[in-house]
């Protein structure tokens, strides 16, 4: 049996599947592509998660767009971020090339082009469907993670929630919390201190000083109504297709703790909302997170050992967590060791330190008879990777270095026209596109405020009269005073009396 023969059994006996699967393309062997040895994966595995790594240049979000676009045909929801612009092809048909039909020759597979269901979203200014959470859904415990705040702070914090609850005082921007913090040592002092204890001022001013580092980076757009609900990722269309919902993030790139800080709130929005699925046969929704270093950029341990809790438990719900990045080191090992399938693109080894990332990314996946992983790793070309997953049980696959299949999608963006007319035919904007601004924590307590001013005024005025009385009461008694007194002399002097006396004393100086 020649040594291609023996490999082709080798990937047809480690790739076959009883259940549906998406065909990823066909392994190669000694830097050729064997037609017909398909790299398959089963869709009972996708919610395993998975990590598509790779230099740049080397196809990641080709290979992206391929997955995305082969589970929304199977009528699988798709969330993508778009943090580079260049997703929004896949909401029109490929125009087609002679060199992708070459590649599907050597792969096996026909090729054909399609255009898929897409829904564009947005976190920030950029059209879209926007994307929004109140405070109060977030809750004390994730708000003080994000904020990475102290554990008096978080116990403030705590506090602010339990008054708010209390008091029926809605928190649902970052105006209104704000707010809360400003009142709790300010107006609200006293009667916060009476039911929940003394509030630093100190501290709640450092609270406010990290509320306001989040609203640089745009929060503010974030925080607020009307929520967007976590069930309308998981659209079908009327031909069974599942949704590719892409999230605009091209301005995001530098405010780190804004994807984070909304990454971790669709996470636990979507664990806590989607049931139990158990041992299913098929994922309920699969996320892709574009430059997933950023959502690990400066984030604090106590959230990362919140989103390693979450990418635990969150496949028992039927969601599969899908991270892009360039090199694999950039994911936590605790998360690292959470993924299926990987699919790793060529690697470039420029420095020493680029060689020891290399020789740590081989010994990631299975030993093969067949690949020197660390020489298979620099060798790789455009749109060729080493593909590890898992079959049916749970098992890892044989290590296959793959000559992927091309989208079947556009390989471009969408033009402005295009994409407007994507927008209009939106039918989640209306839903979420209008501004609300309802009555919340901010007006309530403005309005408690003045009304507490107004009395106050009303009560000063009110003492200040009753001053101005007794003080105009003692003048008109002295007034009355004087007056009785000038009467009393003007009658003793015009008395007869006193008049005969002042003449018989006059009459006895004149003699």
């Amino acid at each position: 049996m020649s040594s291609n023969q023996e490999f082709f059994d080798h990937i047809q006996k480690g790739y076959t599947t009883k259940g549906d699967f998406i065909t990823l393309g066909a392994a190669m062997h000694n830097g050729e592509t064997v037609t017909n040895a398909h790299v398959k994966i089963p869709l009972k595995t996708l919610n395993r998660h998975g990590l598509i790594a790779g230099a740049t240049g080397t196809g990641k979000t080709k290979t992206l767009q391929v997955l995305a676009e082969n589970l929304s045909e199977q009528g699988i929801p798709v969330l993508l971020m778009d943090i580079k612009g260049d997703l929004s092809g896949l909401a029109a048909a490929s125009p087609g090339h002679p060199k992708i039909d070459e590649r599907h020759e050597k792969i096996g597979i026909p090729f054909e082009a399609k255009d898929f269901p897409v829904e564009v979203l947005s976190l920030s200014e950029q059209d879209g469907v926007r994307l929004r959470a109140t405070v109060s859904e977030f809750g004390p415990v994730l708000f003080s993670r994000i904020l990475d705040v102290t554990e008096t702070q978080a116990g403030i914090i705590a506090i602010i929630f339990k008054y708010c609850d209390d008091n029926k005082l809605p928190l649902l921007d970052l105006k209104d919390l704000k707010k809360v913090l400003q009142f709790a040592t300010r107006e609200g002092k006293e009667e916060l201190e009476k039911d929940y204890g003394r509030i630093s001022t100190a501290s709640t001013g450092a609270i406010l000083r990290k509320i306001v580092e989040l609203e640089q980076q745009g929060a503010d757009l974030f925080f607020g109504e009307r929520s967007f609900d976590v069930q309308d990722l998981c659209r079908v269309d009327d031909d069974g297709r599942g949704y590719i919902n892409i999230i605009r993030l091209t301005d995001i790139q530098d405010k780190p703790k804004l994807f984070s800080t909304f990454m971790l709130s669709l996470l636990a929005e979507v664990y806590s909302t989607f049931p139990e699925q158990g041992d299913s046969g098929r994922p309920e929704l699969i996320i892709f997170l574009d430059e997933a270093h950023l959502i690990f950029k400066q984030a604090s341990n106590a959230l990362m050992d919140q989103i390693e809790s979450i990418v635990k438990l969150i496949r028992s719900k039927g969601v599969g967590l899908y991270f892009v990045t360039q090199n694999p080191t950039d994911v936590p090992d605790g998360v690292l060791g959470q993924l299926g399938l990987k699919v790793q693109h060529a690697l470039r080894a420029f420095t020493a330190k680029d060689r020891k990332a290399i020789k740590l990314t081989a010994e990631n996946y299975p030993i093969s008879e067949y690949y020197d992983t660390k020489e298979v790793l620099t060798s790789l070309g455009i749109g060729e990777a080493l593909v590890s997953a898992l079959d049916e049980k749970g098992r890892p696959t044989p290590l296959a270095a793959t000559m992927l299949r091309a989208p079947m999608s556009r390989m471009d963006i969408l033009s402005e026209s295009e994409l407007k007319d994507l927008l209009k035919k939106s039918k989640l904007s209306k839903k979420y596109n209008e501004d609300i601004d309802r009555e919340s924590a901010y007006e309530i307590l403005n309005e408690k405020i003045e009304k507490a001013e107004a009395e106050e005024a009303k009560a000063a005025a009110k003492k200040e009269r009753e001053k101005l009385d007794r003080k105009s009461s003692s003048s008109r008694s002295g007034s009355r005073r004087s007056s009785t007194t000038e009467k009393a002399v003007i009658k003793v002097l015009t008395s007869a009396t006193f008049i005969r006396g002042a003449l018989g004393v006059l009459n006895k100086l004149l003699r």
